[in-house]
């Protein structure tokens, strides 16, 4: 499992539903802060409905 908090672009690269959105993940983080619903992920460009809501942190 790997934890949308503390995971590298490299290492979110890695799970198909993120794929090549990596970079993108971790600049929102550093701007706004931990994930706390993984909802927050379809506030990242390119990401709107790709990943579902109801899923823990950790995918």
């Amino acid at each position: 499992m790997i934890d949308i908090n503390e995971a590298t672009a490299e290492e979110l690269d890695t799970v198909p539903c993120l794929s090549g959105h990596g970079f993108e993940i971790v600049r929102y983080r550093g701007e706004r802060g931990a994930f706390t619903a993984l909802r927050q992920l379809d506030e990242v460009p390119g990401l709107s409905g790709k990943v579902d809501a109801n899923a823990p942190l950790k995918v």
